[in-house]
């Protein structure tokens, strides 16, 4: 990385004190942002003081960050992450999404919000250039987050929290104004901690391209690559028909988590499929502000409909065949502000240990409940491991870390497998993505089931999607585009000369952050593991596919690799206790 001219950030940020209701303006080091770039390491490194706070401490930051390419015409970057500690795993956290959101935060002149505090009363943050105004929010406390964003969109682009964050719903998430997620982890809950309802934001201020022409090229070279994916645009259908379009896939892959993950096919899920969506519902193309992609899908009245993990969650993984009911609960978790994932993981493990699954009518039911936390509610408002533990059958929650896993059964691709445990804020599939490498390429670059190898490539491709956050950019950009188009975005904006390797590296440094606060939290080797079932009971066989258990020799031995790779011991710490010192 050479030179100094910085252009692409604007070096501010801005801090909020809820309890005191002050706010100003502060610079952000230059080192910070050329280390970190933006979003979830910037926010990663802006928690350094704060991460050991539990996440209800009123001084518990709640920080929203955008990246350098936000408010530029590169590809799929109208994105920001939060970052906080989640109060479902205890993990540091970041949740992205993309929106207008991010553009006009950018566009107000912030790289970063950071609200500290609590509130004695509901409020909203609403910013513009000229800085922060705290407005009471009393009124809108207790309404859905699609009258909140209607009651706050002459105001600008809108953050909200639903009942469920209110409550402190442990998986509660934040909504954007246009139905994008800040989902998992139960950052929404945070936000309701503080008093805080939503956040409102307007900007105008246009961002600085250091060199034009070497932009512009870079950005033609994206939209070649995308439009040549067969990921994105061609026979896998995501530009098509979405993230459903993995439905069948997995069905085919025999990896489609089933009855609480008891089996890994579900014989009805064609009823869920993209094509079934496209039919029943009309969908409509939509997406982030700004994508090229659209990958999402809405009615032809806007009613956004559920993307894969929704559905196969909300179908075959509590026995549910109704493509009417999933949109339903969808929907339903939309407008109370909660994780789809976590909710519908949570009511499969209580299904599970109650000996029936919930149908389509009792699912919305206790959704409601769930938001408001009442009736059996308030035990399900606390996620499926909390849940598991307090019947007396901890084994049924499939989680780590306290997250719930996502619709790709481990025992179908062993990348995954090792990716959930890795993973730093819990059983994310997106940390490492090795779906990508195990199952949607072609040619298939790895054997799905086999462990060899599989430890480099998870801390590779951690360190990428790490600086793929900070960017920010979607991971969809990347079934098509590499590091290196996007290397180029970023050197043309700032006018600092970033390598693919570079981007790497500052991912490195942001997964090694990550790993260290969770040790310091008291994270080892022993929450780096998958649910006991995964061991010891097989998936659905058939069809010339066999899905064995894991072999938990062959787990532990690439699991401790990784601890290598990483620079770990084998209890997965650090013995380097100066290991943040050394970091800028």
């Amino acid at each position: 990385m050479v030179g100094v001219a910085v252009q692409g950030w604007t070096g501010r940020m801005l801090c909020v004190d809820l309890a005191t209701r002050e706010s100003r303006r502060e610079t952000i080091p230059a080192e910070f942002l050329q280390a970190y770039l933006g979003g979830r390491g910037l926010g990663v490194r802006l928690m350094r003081d704060w991460y050991r706070l539990d996440p209800y401490d009123p001084a518990m930051p709640l920080i929203f960050a955008v990246g350098p390419l936000c408010g530029t015409p590169a590809p799929t970057a109208a994105r920001l992450s939060v970052v906080s500690r989640s109060p479902l795993t205890g993990t540091i956290y970041d949740c992205s999404a993309g929106g207008r959101f991010a553009w006009r935060l950018k566009a107000a002149g912030f790289d970063a919000l950071v609200v500290t505090g609590k509130s004695a009363t509901p409020v909203a943050i609403a910013i513009t250039p000229s800085g922060a105004e705290i407005v009471d929010a009393s009124q809108l406390w207790g309404k859905t987050v699609h009258d909140t964003v209607t009651a706050l969109a002459g105001r600008g682009s809108v953050a909200t929290i639903g009942p469920a964050g209110e409550r402190g719903v442990l998986f509660a998430n934040i909504m954007m104004g246009e139905g994008n997620s800040v989902g998992r982890g139960g950052l929404g809950a945070v936000m309701g901690a503080k008093g805080l309802k939503a956040v409102v934001v307007n900007g105008d201020q246009p961002v600085v391209i250091a060199d034009r022409e070497r932009f512009e090229k870079a950005r033609q070279d994206v939209m070649r690559l995308f439009r040549a994916s067969p990921v994105i645009f061609g026979e896998l259908g995501i530009g098509e028909y979405g993230t459903p379009a993995l439905v069948d896939l997995m069905r085919q892959r025999r990896m489609a988590p089933t009855d609480n993950f008891r089996r890994t096919v579900f014989e009805e899920s064609g009823n869920y499929s993209g094509p079934a969506i496209r039919r029943d519902f009309h969908a409509k193309k939509d997406g982030c502000y700004g994508c090229p992609i659209q990958c999402k899908k809405s009615t032809p009245a806007g009613e956004h409909l559920p993307e894969y993990e929704t559905l196969s969650h909300f179908g075959g993984l509590n026995g549910i065949a109704s493509l009417a009911s999933i949109v339903k609960s969808n929907t339903l978790c939309n407008e109370l502000g909660m994780d789809t994932i976590s909710a519908a993981a949570t009511l499969s493990a209580w299904g599970e240990a109650r000996g029936s699954f919930p149908d389509g009518e009792e699912v919305q039911r206790l959704l409601a409940d769930i938001a408001f936390r009442r009736g059996d509610g308030e035990l399900l408002s606390l996620g499926s491991r909390r849940v598991a533990e307090a019947l007396g059958q901890p084994g049924l929650s499939m989680s780590v870390k306290g997250l719930e896993l996502p619709a790709y059964d481990p025992r179908g691709a062993y990348g995954m497998a090792l990716a959930y445990c890795t993973s730093n804020r819990g059983g994310c599939h997106l940390r490492a993505y090795p779906i990508s490498h195990e199952i949607l390429r072609k040619p298939i670059a790895t054997d799905r089931f086999s462990f060899s190898g599989k430890a480099r490539i998870i801390a590779i491709a951690e360190d990428t999607n790490a600086a793929v956050d900070s960017l920010v950019a979607c991971k969809f950009s990347f079934f098509g585009a590499t590091l290196e188009e996007y290397a180029e975005l970023l050197s043309a904006t700032t006018g600092i000369d970033y390598s693919p390797q570079d981007l790497k590296e500052i991912g490195r440094r942001i997964c090694l952050t990550e790993r260290f606060y969770n040790c310091d939290n008291g994270f080892s080797v022993a929450d780096d593991s998958l649910p006991e079932r995964f061991f010891s009971e097989p998936g659905s066989s058939g069809e010339g596919v066999e899905i064995p258990p894991l072999d938990r020799a062959r787990f532990d031995e690439e699991l401790q690799k990784y601890y290598r790779i990483r620079g770990l011991t084998p209890e997965g710490v650090f013995a380097d206790r100066d290991l943040l010192v050394k970091q800028p």
